[in-house]
């Protein structure tokens, strides 16, 4: 208990090194701390304390010498590996996160996002009006979202469609994976101005540009381009509560006009109790931060049902999945 209580420092002491680079450091064997110090711009004795801290639950590992090496927990640290989550760990620790979270009790009290308590407005004005957060956010999500990307492509098949729209995509990362399985189709890019106008060099480096339109909009305001073979929300409505969920997937249904198009909705469905499930957590998150919510297959069933949508799938449980409908 005392360990899950003071989880919080463990969770700051990772921040911290992931921040600085160590694991990158150490990707190629042991450095004393002295040398290692020098290599991050640290101060080497409070460098050897944090390592020392996390090495006590197994990320990095001191050896007789007193020098440190990676783990396998480690090496999910580094930057340059697929599996890579040290982007989220620094993104844990955001002001975009960290602030909310302190203020973690006014969302247990009202049922609200503490977001709006701590920055004076939704987290999605928020990233607006801020550049260096919105830039962070906008990178946090393409980076975690890559390792994803080939489960995704294997069950969405692209090659089946000759058109995409992404939804709320992003720099059109997604879209151009889904594009360069598919060589002869097109896709039309749906984001926020602010977002979409980074999008024309991701797209020209996955050498997808000439087959990609970008339509700046409001998901909730703007009609969605129409009559595309397939629609992709992909980490979407877990962002919003039911209500905006459902007029999110309205939106897209009055788009589609032919039993042959397709919805792809890229998200986690909830496991049963009492089991480790990674979207329990997330979804404190979704209170926390932007009020939305994970949900339960059941809970995705009642919302495609009300938007006109009908599940084709069976999809996993406790890990982000692909959830494909077809317009009723």
């Amino acid at each position: 208990m005392l360990l899950l209580a003071g989880g919080i420092r463990l969770a700051w002491v990772v921040y911290a090194l992931s921040e600085v680079g160590v694991a990158d450091r150490l990707a190629a064997g042991p450095l004393p701390v002295a040398e290692l110090a020098e290599l991050t711009g640290t101060h080497a004795d409070a460098l050897r304390r944090l390592l020392r801290a996390a090495a006590s639950v197994g990320v990095f590992v001191e050896d007789d010498e007193g020098r440190f090496a990676l783990t396998p927990l480690a090496e999910g640290l580094r930057s340059d590996t697929p599996e890579s989550i040290r982007m989220l760990v620094r993104y844990n620790g955001a002001p975009t996160v960290s602030g909310p979270y302190q203020e973690i009790l006014h969302s247990l009290r009202t049922g609200e996002p503490s977001c709006q308590k701590v920055f004076g407005m939704p987290l999605w004005d928020y990233l607006d009006v801020n550049q260096d957060a919105g830039d962070f956010f906008d990178e946090t999500m393409t980076s975690m979202s890559a390792r994803l990307v080939p489960t995704h492509l294997a069950d969405i098949r692209p090659e089946r469609f000759s058109s995409f729209v992404d939804v709320g995509g992003g720099h059109g990362a997604f879209l151009a994976e889904l594009l360069r399985r598919a060589p002869g189709a097109t896709g039309v890019l749906f984001e926020r101005p602010k977002v979409i106008s980074g999008a024309a060099p991701v797209l020209e480096a996955m050498e997808v540009l000439d087959r990609v339109t970008t339509a700046p909009g409001d998901f909730f305001a703007d009609p969605l381009p129409a009559d595309a073979d397939a629609y992709v929300l992909r980490a979407v409505l877990h962002n919003w509560s039911d209500d905006d969920a459902l007029a999110i997937l309205r939106r897209v249904r009055a788009a589609m006009s032919r039993p042959d198009q397709r919805l792809f909705v890229l998200e986690q469905v909830m496991g049963p109790p009492n089991v480790w499930d990674h979207a329990k957590f997330l979804d404190v998150d979704m209170l926390v931060i932007f009020g939305g919510v994970e949900r339960t297959l059941p809970h995705w069933r009642g919302l495609f049902d009300g938007a006109g949508f009908e599940l084709l799938t069976q999809p996993a449980t406790g890990r982000w999945t692909v959830l494909e409908c077809r317009p009723r």
